[in-house]
Parts: structure tokens; sequence; C-alpha cells
């Protein structure tokens, strides 16, 4: 390719903003892409970038869209459609393809694209922000550690506020099955089903399993460690519901119930406040054991989760732009390594 050009798609969405700002700051060639083209030119203008609409009805229109940039990162939600036309056009004229992704189904999506990928010299990365690179990174770290490892366990906290698009994936299926990783397989797992007492450094908190984290099939993917759980401290409220869940599924499955929390999400902001962020932080601790009982721990403090991921995915865009990428399904950490996440400003690993 002779460009170091990266289309951002998704870019008047609230992490694409904040991506967009970052990626600009840092010095990177974006060309900002989306449907609305009064959205676009609004947020090309303020950063003086190049913008183009991209339908993605159209395949042929998607591959003319891309055939020129190096790479194309996918902020527009929900992943679960809009991943696939994007890396339709991605494979067709050999363009590495990068998301935000961080649940399994939308990994499971692209991991069955790898041989796809490889033929054509292409990267698949969902996964460049958050969730799931800090805790990717970790894992990597902690298998390095302890390299007979066969037990891992990922945790952790946000503190900040949520978007109305993290609003929207999350809460309509917080009664929905998701997996966890024993003896290597993916096991079907309910919301909630086990919780832990942790400190992430404040005090004892409560998290529950999330059996939707990304990091079930990441974490596998860059470290082999055969046995995986992930944990996430949500709001009170929140976590109740999940584990009322298992009783209440009828409940929230109705259209009543799903068209009355939709009128909630839209009433919420976009996003949290620069200053929202600003006092935000997020805190990650895994844990890995061996079967003779050996134990191993680290912890990584960060950013505000929305920031984070901004300066996650600039961090892996400058390594793209610079050469540095392995055709397939890959997952941040084994490509880029444990130590990705400490050329993070703010990020601090212990």
């Amino acid at each position: 390719m002779m460009t170091s050009r990266v289309l951002l798609y998704g870019a008047t969405g609230y992490a694409g903003k904040l991506i967009a700002a970052s990626a600009k700051s840092n010095g990177l060639e974006l060309i900002l892409a989306g449907r609305n083209q009064s959205s676009l030119a609004a947020a090309a203008d303020k950063l003086s970038l190049d913008f183009r609409v991209v339908g993605l009805d159209d395949p042929n229109a998607i591959a003319r869209s891309i055939a020129d940039v190096k790479a194309v990162l996918n902020c527009a939600g929900p992943f679960s459609k809009t991943a696939k036309p994007l890396v339709d056009a991605c494979v067709q004229t050999k363009t590495h393809y990068l998301d935000i992704a961080g649940e399994v189904p939308e990994f499971e999506a692209l991991a069955a694209r790898d041989t796809e990928a490889k033929n054509a010299g292409v990267m698949l990365m969902p996964g460049v922000g958050f969730g799931v690179v800090p805790t990717d990174c970790l894992a990597v770290y902690l298998k390095h550690q302890l390299p007979t490892a066969n037990r891992l366990i990922l945790a952790y906290e946000t503190q900040g506020g949520v978007s109305q698009g993290t609003a929207n994936t999350v809460l309509p299926n917080l009664h929905v099955m998701g997996v966890v990783r024993k003896e290597g397989q993916l096991i079907p797992a309910r919301p909630a089903w086990k919780s832990r007492k942790i400190d992430f450094g404040s005090g004892v908190i409560v998290a529950v399993s999330n059996p939707w984290r990304a990091d079930i099939l990441t974490a596998f993917h860059s470290t082999g460690i055969p046995n995986i759980e992930v944990y996430t401290v949500f709001p009170t409220p929140v976590r109740l519901l999940m584990q009322m869940s298992q009783y209440l599924g009828w409940l929230f499955s109705s259209s009543l119930f799903q068209s009355a929390l939709a009128r909630l999400i839209q009433t919420l902001p976009p996003g949290p406040s620069a200053a929202e962020r600003a006092r935000g932080t997020t805190r990650v601790i895994g844990v890995v054991e061996d079967e003779s009982g050996q134990k191993v721990t680290a912890k990584l403090e960060g950013p505000e989760a929305y920031d984070f991921t901004a300066l996650a995915a600039v961090a892996i865009m400058k390594r793209i732009v610079q050469g540095e990428a392995q055709a397939g399904f890959q997952t941040p950490a084994s490509v880029y390594g444990a130590d990705l996440v400490l050329e993070i400003p703010g990020v601090m690993r212990f």
C-alpha cells in the first residue's frame, strides 16, 4: 500500500470523535467516514480533516472508498451489523481492519475469517480500545510471569460514566447468555453467575462474572490458558438486574420492556463530559494460577475508559502505519506484546 492514511468509520459517534481528535493531535493522517454528510462535514471541518460519505449497503462503493487507505478503524456499533460489510471490503482491497468492539460474538465472527484474511494478507484486529487492550496485555504479561498457568481471572472496574452506545450494547442484553472458558472450550454461562469481592486499591467491592466480555476469546488466543473467567464491577442496579435475569428473562426480552429501555437510553447524554472523563479511572486485576497452586497477580491503572479507548486505538494505528501488522485474526497483545499498554499515557502496571 502506498499510503499511511487510516479511514475512521463512525467518526461522528461519541467514541469516534474522541479517537479522531486524539489521532489528529498525534499526527496521524485520518479520513473521517460515515453515513451522515452534514455531521461528517462538521466534524471534519473542526479537525481540518478529509471526509467521505460511505453507506454500508453497496459492497463496491465501500471497496472504492477504502482502496487507498492503509487501514479501516470501525467505531460504528452495533458491530454485529457494521463489521461484516467493512471486513468484506477490506479483504477485497487488502486493507487492514480494526474496531473497538468488546464482546464475544463480534470477535468470533472475525476469528472465523482468519484463513480468508491470511490469504489476503490482511490483519483483522477487533478490540483496539479499552476492550480488550489492557486486559489482553495483562493476560500476556502474566503468562510470561507464570508459563505453567492453566487458569486466568481478569477483573476490571471503570469510573467516569457511560455513552449511549455502551448503554445500548449492555442494557438490552442483560438477560442474554454468554460463555466462560473451561478446559479450552467455550461453555454457556449466564450473566453474573458468580461474584467475587475484589480490592482494586480503594477497598473491597463486588464484581460479577461477565460472560459477554471478549477476553474470554482473546486471552485464550493470546496465551493458550485453557480456563478463563472475566469479572466486571457494574453499577449496583445493573448488577442486580443481571443476577435476577435468570428468573426474569421473559420480562427482559418482552417488546414492552425493550421499548421502554430504548426510550430511557435515548434520554442519556451522548457520553461523559470532558470533566467526567478527566476525573475517571480504569483499574484491571489479573490473576494466573497453575496446577501446583503457584499464583501471580498483576494490576493496571489507567485513564477513564473512553479516553483509554482513544489512546489505545491511536497507539495501534501508529504501529500499523509504520508497517507493523500480521495477517489474519489477531489480538492486540499477540501482535504488539504485553508492553503495548505501557505506551498509553497515564497507564501504570504493578
